[in-house]
């Protein structure tokens, strides 16, 4: 789950990336979505356009007011929020304000992804 306040290069790369991880994880009904705090008219074109350029398969994206949807929290001056979940259960949370979503943080959050999936039986 990711929670961000506008598009930007970084988020891209992650949302693709997460997307390609989700698709090879759908066995273990990994899911993706992407929700956007930000009640910008035009969000929703931009959003369309990514998912058709970025070629998005699994990953959802949505929108909801600034604030994010109730009972989150999420804080006010994180531009991205990432949890990673298993049911109910927050296993990672990254929070990061604008411009701190290097790729390298892309990689550690990509690196944490395997230890919520459940673990393959041979």
């Amino acid at each position: 789950m990711i929670f961000a306040r506008e598009v930007s290069d970084n988020l891209t790369s992650l949302v693709k990336k997460i997307d390609a991880a989700t698709e090879k994880n759908r066995d273990a009904r990994m899911g993706s979505f992407v929700v956007f705090c930000n009640d910008d008219e035009g969000l929703k074109k931009k959003l369309e356009t990514l998912a058709d350029k970025e070629k998005l398969k699994r990953t959802i994206l949505t929108i909801d007011n600034p604030a994010g949807p109730e009972g989150y929290d999420i804080a006010k001056d994180a531009d991205v929020t990432v949890l990673l979940y298993v049911g109910q259960k927050v296993k990672y949370n990254h929070a990061y304000k604008k411009g701190d979503l290097t790729e390298r943080e892309v990689e550690r959050i990509l690196s944490e992804v395997p230890k919520i999936l459940p673990e393959k039986k041979d």
